[in-house]
């Protein structure tokens, strides 16, 4: 007998995508097989999202978004490091580069904070993505929520997010 949510013909609940509808959308439109994977505790941080999944922090994807002279840019940064706004003013040739509030994130990328995937926003965004991320064989990156995530080879990562590969992180101190 089907619960009052399933219908007559469709897979059970267990073979849909634990993924934020509008990313799996995007998964689907790039022809894209991730394993999504969904935790019952939010991965909301990097470290978080390390601990579930049980890899290095720095093999995690943190999608961060900034203003660059009032325009969002979506930075793509590896989980143990920051992002340096002035190297990322100076690859982006801008005045002024902040840090973007809850809403702007939320209205550029069509996500909350501590769920931006790297692609599958609600508006075109330039991309920085950070050179450290192709040191990794796999990243794992926020697949809309804050408690999914999925993995993917960073090149591939990279390419499908349409972001260019610069060195926007912090120097080691």
């Amino acid at each position: 007998m089907s619960s009052p949510s399933e219908t007559p013909g469709t897979p059970p609940a267990a073979h849909v995508s634990h993924a934020h509808p509008r990313f799996a959308e995007a998964l689907a439109e790039l022809g894209l097989q991730a394993e999504v994977r969904r935790f019952p505790d939010a991965t909301r941080t990097a470290a978080e999202a390390a601990a579930a999944v049980g890899c290095a922090l720095s093999e995690i994807v943190k999608s961060l978004v900034f203003t660059a002279d009032g325009v969002p840019v979506l930075v793509l940064m590896d989980g143990s490091s920051r992002v340096d706004v002035e190297r990322v003013r100076r690859e982006l040739g801008a005045q002024e580069v902040e840090r973007a509030t809850a809403d702007l994130v939320r209205e550029t990328t069509g996500y909350a904070i501590g769920g931006v995937p790297p692609f599958g926003h609600a508006t075109r965004t330039r991309v920085l993505a950070d050179r450290r991320l192709l040191d990794h064989a796999v990243v794992w990156a926020a697949a809309g929520t804050p408690h999914t995530v999925f993995p993917l080879d960073p090149k591939t990562l990279i390419a499908h997010a349409g972001a260019t590969v610069a060195d926007v992180r912090e120097p080691a101190k």
